[in-house]
Formats: structure tokens, C-alpha cells, sequence
């Protein structure tokens, strides 16, 4: 077998040291290196003639991304999995007692066990590469640093700051990694080896803590360090609402190490194991083996996607300009702008303004990159410059005459194989396409607001749509940053099907009186960001309830939604947007009070008398249970392709709670058997709108889960 690691002997006594996993486009630490890494380290150790090892990766855009998650799987007891911890502690504790100089020389992601081998070099250099950042990423995968980072780190750029990155997860571009002080130089690709080989030359450094004047002022007192934590922990209760263990046991294993490091260390690898054994970190490994699984595939069997070098954006408002900016900024494609008037081609440009020069104030990317990237779009009040476009995204207001016009014009002003995607959220794409020359290439292309910031896409293919319009619509969202599923045409396509049911319901719960903060706060308990009025008052009243009439033509009463929805219309209440929905809102901008509060006015509207008669989980079963049902019902239609790409679809696009791992092995928790319990019990004793869809039957007798 080839080895993962060679060390080549420089004539100036500098040895380096190359990771370079066979196989693997980028590295990960396996648990079966331990043998290898103690042999070289053996070899370092005798040799005298070796002064200082630089550390470095054989691979083009990537230091070591971490560590292989899947070896997680095979522990089968707590101590297995704080074994693999206690492992890697001790293999990066021999790194940093050797008294040679270490140096690790970072391009490209150094993240989790990455990060961690880096922290235990004596000095660290990276690239200025957009490609290199740094973090410890693993409380998004319901563990903790398990090799020494909660206590390294801290150790090395100070508690808040430390604490921070753990707490979230979020890595640290080469920049911010230098003014943090996790790196000692952020230099050029060009000559990292040389400076890695100059500081390996050097001295065993001591190393200092590089804080702010705030952070040595409250960290340097016992008082002071006693309040952060405090604090940081009344914090992350608030966000977490217990959902997730992980956050809490971070915060207990950087305070121990405070007192006492070798008591840190164990209680690091205790807390690891115990971690990795959760439900909640099973269910978010899932979600990231998926995601992993799904950025290989097409979206059609055997097909390449096509390259798409430059789109058009029909239609200049919020989805426009949100679609503008990801083709532009992360696919890197020119874009051409269409609008009726120039307001709508301003304001869609506005929209990747404000973003990116908000980087630049917070120095995260330079002025001449912003102007760039700005550059990638323009704009038209006519089809000018459309003839080369490869594919146009529609953006338009929903009315299916206009986007048929819409298909029209671009097959008059495009070339014969540009494909027309539609952002529509409710209108089946076969009658987008009913009157196209060229159907095959016409495709849904479904993003979710802000375009921005959320990962999900649908993309949707009527009967005749071509498998390599789906590949290369599947190809170019991926490009945008995003996740795309694809799922088969049909009202409300897989998100908004299973989200109509869960809102109506909560509507339904408000309408007997359960009081709508309540409702909201059930769900956020559950693990959604938001609760559902809420969300109703972020994404517009008007707009939440659009695809009600059309859901409902389709599938029946079971999508009927309260009378009162109507009613909220008539009075002009739109929600966040106009300032009157089920919260109040302040004109004010950034004020705190503002959506925190029930518009109380929406009781007396409706003849509403709030009193709280139900629980938190019997508020959440009734919402939930027709959010699953009608799931499983879009997996017996093959709206979605396997209960994969729902749970994925329903995580990234309407917050469904991570680590319950999403709709479908959440049903397998709860057991099938269960769940067609719940249906049938509300379908006698309140609605026939409960009625277990088929699949769930089946199921049920067969014994059988979806995992």
C-alpha cells in the first residue's frame, strides 16, 4: 500500500515532511495513520542532522481538510470513539515536545484535525489564496475539536476569539487568520515553501497569546473570565435551546483546560467520545455524508453538464438581483441584466453593491475585487447582447402568460441550445413550456430568498425536458454555491408541497385560539430558526399564501388554508415588508423591539380570543405530522428522487432541524409504525386530512424504514 506521508531530508538539515493521501483529491487524517506518523516522527527525533521539519501537502488546493468522518461510524462504544481522540492528542503532543522547530506550511483548507496538526507546529505560514482558510468546523457535525484544539487554540489567540470560532465553526480566511494571530505570515503561493524553510531554520519559538486590549483585560482576572463564560453559555442556550449538546461541552473543555491542561486534554477526549455516540451527531454526519454524496452527481445519469459562460436574468427585483449576484460573484459568469425600466436593472445592481462593498469596509475582500466582480454585470432594457447568452433565469412576476412570453422572446433572441429556467415557486413548468419551439430546453430553476444566503435549489424538469438541460442546470447552480435537488413537475414541486400543509395547520391552531407566539415558539423548541407566523411576516403574507389556490387544484382539500389568511390580505397586512402582519414592527431601523411582539389588533380582526389550551409537542406533532405525511407522499409520487434529497431539500430549504436529520429519518426515529399511530389518531378524532399516505402503510406492515 502507498504510504500518505514522505520525508525528504534537505542538504540544510530542514526536513519535509509531505502529506499526500493516494487516491484522495484532498487529505483527511485516518485513523490507521497513527503507525506511520510515529515512525517518521521516530526518524525526526534520532536523526541530529534534522534541525527543523516543515510540514506540507502534496495536494494542489488543499493542506488537510480534516478528519476522515467516516471512521466515526465504525466506533461502536463511547471509548471507541474517545480512543481515536486520545490518539490523535497524543500524536500532536509528541509534535510539539520534539525540540525541533515545526513549521506548517498552509494553502488551502486547514480545517479540524488540520488545523489542529498546524497548532501544534511552532510556527504556522499560509497563502493569501482565496482557497486557504482556516477553522475547526466540527460543532457543525454535533462534535468538538477531539485533538487539542479546544485547548490550543485558546492558548494561542485568546478565549473570546477562540471560543468564537469553535461556537460556530466558521473558518478564517489567510487574512483574518494572521491579524487573529493564528498564523505567524500570510504570503504568496509562490514563495510559502521558502519562508516555511527560513522559520524552520529558526529557534523553538515561546509562544504568545495575540489579544486585543478588551480581551487581556477580562481575561486576565479570574472575575472577568468567570463572567465570559457565563455569558457565553446564557448565549448559546438562547440559540440552541439545548437542541445540541456539542456548543456546551466546547465552552466546559476550554474552562477546565484553564485550571488544569492535562485535565482540559482529558475531558476534551471524554466529551468527544460521548459526542459522537449522540443521536444529534449521528443525524448531522448524515447530513454531511449526503451533501458530500450529492456534489458528485448530475442530476443525470451519465451526462456531463455543458459549460455555461455567460446567463441572462430576467427581471430586475429581490430574486434577480440575488440570482445576479451568485452568477456573478461565485459561478463567475458575465451577466445581462433584462428589465422594463431602468429602476429594476439599478436596483438588481444595488443588490451585489451593498454586499460586496460591505466586505470591503470589513476589509474582506479589496476594492479592486469588488470592481470586478461588479463588472461581471450589466444590463438592458431590451435583448441586446442575449444572442451569446447560454442560459437565461427568469425572475418575473408569477403569472404563467408572462413567462411564456418570456420563453418565447429567448428562443427568437438566443441560440438554438439556451436553456430557459424558470424561478418560479408555484407554476408547474409543462405549462411554462406549452407553447415553447425548443422544450427541451426549458427547466425550473427554484431558488429559495435571500438567494444570497439560502443553499437550496429545486431544479425541475417537465416531461420533455432534456436530461443534459437537467445536467447542465444541475452543473451551473452547483457553480452559484448552491445544493440542487431535482425534483419531478407538479404543483408547490417538493419544498413549498411540504411546507403549505405545516403553515395552514399553524394557522388552524391560531384560529382555536392557541395564542401565535406559542405556535411560534413550539416550533423554534422543535429546532426550526423561526416559527411559522413568523416566517409567514418575513417572506410576505401575500407571497406565503400564493400557492394555496394552486396546491389546491391539484391535490384537494388537504391543502385548504384558513379563511382567516384571506381575511389578513384584505385588511393589508403583508407582514415584515409593509410593517403589519401577525408581529409588530417599528419603522426604525435596527431596533430590537422590532417583530418581537403580537400585533394584538390580529385577534380583534378575526374575533379571536388567545388562550393557551395546548402543549409545546402537541402544537408541533399537528404541524409536523402533515409535513411528514405529505413527504412521504412526494416520495411514493417521485416528486423526489429518494429520501435522501427530501431530507436535504427540507434541511436546506425550509430549516427543517439538522440534526433531526430531516424529514424522512426523522420518521425512522420516531418508527414508521409510530408515526402512522399519530396520522390515524388525528384523522378520526379531527381531520381526514391526517389520512397515512400509502407508502407510510406499506411500511408499516412491511417493517421496513427508508434508511
Amino acid at each position: 500500500m502507498m504510504s500518505a506521508f514522505t520525508l525528504e531530508k534537505r542538504e540544510d538539515g530542514i526536513a519535509i515532511l509531505t502529506m499526500d493521501v493516494p487516491g484522495e483529491s484532498m487529505n483527511t487524517l485516518k485513523g490507521d495513520f497513527g503507525d506511520e506518523i510515529s515512525v517518521i516522527l521516530d526518524q525526526i527525533e534520532s536523526d541530529a542532522d534534522i534541525k527543523g521539519v516543515v510540514i506540507t501537502s502534496g495536494k494542489k488546493d488543499s493542506f488537510v481538510a480534516g478528519a476522515d468522518i467516516s471512521m466515526l461510524s465504525a466506533c461502536d462504544t463511547v471509548q471507541d470513539a474517545e480512543t481515536l481522540s486520545r490518539q490523535g492528542q497524543l500524536i500532536f503532543d509528541r509534535i510539539e515536545k520534539i525540540r525541533k522547530t515545526f513549521v506548517a506550511a498552509i494553502h488551502g483548507p486547514a480545517l479540524g484535525g488540520g488545523l489542529e496538526l498546524a497548532l501544534a507546529c511552532d510556527y504556522r505560514v499560509c497563502t493569501d489564496s482565496d482557497k486557504t482558510q482556516l477553522g475547526l468546523p466540527e460543532v457543525q457535525l454535533g462534535l468538538l475539536p477531539g485533538s487539542g484544539g479546544t485547548q490550543r487554540l485558546p492558548a494561542l489567540i485568546g478565549l473570546q476569539q477562540a471560543m468564537k470560532m469553535m461556537l460556530t465553526g466558521n473558518s478564517v480566511r489567510a487574512s483574518q487568520a494572521k491579524k487573529y494571530g493564528i498564523v505567524d505570515d500570510c504570503v504568496p503561493e509562490s514563495i510559502l515553501m521558502d519562508v516555511a524553510v527560513g522559520l524552520a531554520g529558526q529557534a523553538v519559538k515561546t509562544r504568545t497569546v495575540a489579544k486585543s486590549m478588551v480581551s487581556k483585560v477580562i481575561e486576565s482576572t479570574s472575575f472577568g473570565r468567570g463572567i465570559m463564560f457565563s455569558k457565553a453559555r446564557e448565549q448559546t442556550m438562547a440559540q440552541t435551546k439545548g437542541n445540541y449538546p456539542a456548543p456546551m461541552y466546547i465552552i466546559d473543555c476550554i474552562e477546565l483546560g484553564l485550571k488544569n491542561r492535562e485535565k482540559g486534554y482529558a475531558t476534551e477526549a471524554s466529551l468527544f467520545g460521548k459526542l459522537v455516540m449522540t443521536p444529534e451527531s449521528k443525524q448531522l454526519r448524515g447530513v454531511f455524508f449526503a451533501t458530500t454524496e450529492m456534489k458528485k452527481e448530475s442530476g443525470a445519469d451519465g451526462l456531463k453538464p455543458k459549460v455555461i459562460k455567460k446567463i441572462g436574468v430576467l427581471g430586475g427585483g429581490l430574486m434577480g438581483g440575488g440570482i445576479a449576484f451568485v452568477s456573478a460573484t461565485k459561478a463567475s459568469v458575465p451577466v445581462r441584466i433584462k428589465d422594463i425600466n431602468e429602476h429594476g436593472i439599478a436596483s438588481a445592481m444595488k443588490y451585489s453593491y451593498d454586499i460586496l462593498n460591505k466586505k470591503v469596509k470589513k476589509r474582506f475582500m479589496l476594492l479592486s475585487q469588488m470592481q470586478r466582480q461588479m463588472a461581471n454585470i450589466t444590463g438592458c432594457l431590451d435583448y441586446s447582447g442575449y444572442k451569446s447568452v447560454d442560459m437565461a433565469i427568469e425572475a418575473v412576476f408569477e403569472d404563467v402568460n408572462l413567462k411564456q412570453t418570456m420563453v418565447a422572446e429567448i428562443e427568437e433572441h438566443c441560440h438554438e441550445n439556451t436553456i430557459f429556467a424558470s424561478n418560479t415557486s408555484s407554476i408547474p413548468i409543462a405549462d411554462i413550456a406549452a407553447k415553447a419551439k425548443r422544450p427541451e430546453n426549458v427547466v425550473g430553476l427554484h431558488y429559495f430568498s435571500p438567494v444570497d444566503k439560502m443553499p437550496l435549489v429545486e431544479v425541475i424538469g417537465h416531461e420533455g425536458t432534456s436530461p443534459q438541460t437537467i445536467a447542465t442546470t444541475v452543473g451551473f447552480a452547483k457553480r452559484q454555491g448552491k445544493t440542487p435537488i431535482v425534483v419531478k413537475d407538479g404543483a408547490g414541486f417538493y419544498v413549498n408541497r411540504i411546507l403549505a400543509p405545516y403553515m395552514s395547520e399553524a394557522g388552524f391552531l391560531a384560529m382555536e385560539g392557541q395564542p401565535i407566539n406559542a405556535i411560534d415558539q413550539a416550533l423554534v423548541k422543535f429546532g426550526f430558526p423561526v416559527g411559522p407566523f413568523k416566517l409567514l411576516d418575513e417572506v410576505g403574507i401575500d407571497v406565503g399564501t400564493k400557492i394555496i389556490p394552486i396546491l389546491m387544484n391539484q391535490f384537494g382539500e388537504r391543502f385548504a388554508s384558513p379563511d382567516a389568511f384571506e381575511k389578513l390580505l384584505e385588511n393589508d397586512r403583508k407582514g415584515k415588508k409593509n410593517g403589519s402582519g401577525f408581529y409588530k414592527y417599528s419603522g426604525k431601523a435596527n431596533s430590537k423591539d422590532s417583530g418581537k411582539k403580537v400585533d394584538e389588533s390580529f385577534y380583534t380582526l378575526l374575533g379571536i380570543t388567545p388562550v393557551s389550551k395546548y402543549t409545546d409537542s402537541s402544537v408541533a406533532e399537528r404541524c409536523l405530522l402533515l409535513m411528514l405525511n405529505e413527504a412521504a407522499m412526494c416520495l411514493e409520487e417521485g416528486v423526489i428522487r429518494s429520501a435522501r434529497d427530501g431530507d436535504i431539500g427540507a434541511i436546506f430549504g425550509i430549516g427543517f432541524p439538522p440534526f433531526r436529520g430531516g424529514p424522512f429519518r426523522y420518521m425512522d426515529e420516531l418508527g414508521i409504525d409510530h408515526v402512522v399511530s399519530r396520522l390515524e389518531h388525528y384523522a378520526t378524532s379531527y381531520s381526514e386530512k391526517y389520512t397515512p399516505a400509502a407508502i407510510l402503510l406499506e411500511m408499516r406492515d412491511e417493517k421496513r424504514n427508508f434508511y
